[in-house]
């Protein structure tokens, strides 16, 4: 018998080179951060995990009794590949309620998260040297798919447009050539909360149809808003034909570790995503998406609540943010992240860039959050620092005690120089 150590040391066969593939394979570099943390934590330290996406908000106890009772009912078996016909008829339903659209259940495809939706999408509609627009910064999963699939991942940016962050759409115009096949769009977006106007969709959906281009709208947080109703580029002419929606269970019903999501679009598209489901996993996870039918079809008080407790946290971030010396925040209305500029606040320290603004905060406060550079490398012309605070893991009170150590800690630094 081999211990845990022995076994972890072992390495592979004389001779074993990975496959090419695997050099152009990316990560998500916040569990690196999660991995600092936990070590302070362990050390006897308060750490504020405002670092992770994840909510430390329990799923709702009758989505929970529905698949205890899916289990109890032998629901334990393999299922239909693209997921059980009620799930994607209630999702049909859902979705097309929501964007003013229509949507069948063989335009559904259920999928163990939202991240193969991603990935299936690219082995579906992208052909090794291709080119993908994706937003930088952004999901690190964007670029890492496309670059391992044997794309060509070609960043656009975001603008600060005074009171939001905006798509540099004037970016993607010049970015397009005729090589570039897709187009990932991430409206309400992670990191920044950044929201569309109306008219921006309008435009985008312009290039797209001007240059042939298919979208992927990665639509998680559609449904986690405080004001006003969300817009999903779907609802204009001639992008439902173009266009897979990432869905996900994740965000809404407080379910990131049930890892349940959809591919929704054009049934040609998605049949594909399905025969994908068959080469991956065989099917999505049986019982679970009976806890997923009734979240979409029970009751949504859980949601409400939900969404009226992250306001709340929210608000408490903005009113220290603001307060803090070197700091400039926005105030979101969708997503759980905010996006502050930090820029001020780092020449005030002294530090020499965004990880060791990180580092030097997450010890003498024991904040940990991730910056602009965890979700991709700066563009040119780049000049301003950001972090990017999840508040979705964090209680109000936890906020005002980490944040607030955080503006003291700055309010208390001597200017670098003096």
């Amino acid at each position: 018998m081999h211990s845990i150590a022995e076994d972890l040391a072992r390495q592979p066969e004389p001779g074993f080179v990975p496959a090419d593939r695997v050099q152009r394979l990316g990560t998500e570099t916040v569990f690196a951060v999660s991995a600092e943390a936990a070590a302070l934590a362990s050390r006897g330290r308060t750490v504020y995990p405002f670092h992770l996406g994840d909510l430390n908000i329990p799923t709702a106890d009758h989505i929970v009794e529905a698949m205890d009772r899916a289990i109890r009912d032998g629901r334990t078996t393999y299922c239909p590949n693209a997921g059980i016909a009620p799930l994607r008829e209630a999702l049909a339903a859902d979705v097309s309620a929501a964007r003013c659209v229509t949507y069948a259940a063989d335009e559904v495809s259920v999928q163990p998260g939202g991240k193969p939706v991603i990935g299936k999408f690219l082995m579906a509609a992208m052909n090794a040297g291709d080119e993908v627009l994706y937003p930088n910064p952004g999901f690190p999963i964007y670029s890492s798919f496309v670059e391992f699939l044997g794309g060509v991942a070609v960043p656009y940016g975001y603008l600060d447009a005074g009171d939001r962050y905006a798509i540099d759409i004037d970016a993607i115009e010049r970015r397009i050539t005729p090589r570039t096949r897709i187009l990932i769009l991430n409206d309400l977006h992670n990191p920044t909360a950044g929201e569309c106007t109306a008219e921006e969709l309008e435009r985008i959906a312009e290039l797209a149809l001007r240059h042939d281009l298919l979208v992927l709208s990665d639509e998680a947080y559609f449904d986690v808003r405080f004001e006003g109703a969300s817009r999903s580029i779907v609802s204009l002419p001639g992008m439902q034909e173009r266009t897979v929606i990432l869905y996900t269970f994740s965000k809404k019903y407080a379910m990131t570790g049930w890892r349940l999501g959809a591919a929704i679009g054009p049934r040609p598209l998605v049949d594909i995503i399905t025969q994908l489901n068959v080469n991956l996993e065989s099917c999505p996870n049986h019982f679970a998406q009976y806890g997923a039918l009734e979240a979409l079809t029970g009751d949504q008080a859980g949601p409400r609540e939900m969404m009226a407790r992250l306001k709340g946290r929210r608000d408490a971030a903005l009113r220290i943010l603001n307060a803090t010396p070197g700091v400039r925040c926005h105030t979101p209305e969708s997503t759980f992240y905010l996006y502050p500029d930090v820029t001020d606040a780092v020449r005030l320290t002294g530090c020499a860039g965004h990880e060791d603004f990180r580092r030097l905060l997450l010890d003498a406060t024991g904040v940990s959050f991730c910056t602009r550079l965890h979700f991709g490398k700066a563009l040119p012309g780049e000049n301003r620092y950001h972090l990017r605070l999840a508040y979705s893991g964090v209680s109000t009170a936890q906020i005002e005690e980490g944040l607030g150590a955080f503006k003291a800690f700055i309010e208390t630094t001597e200017p670098a120089g003096s």
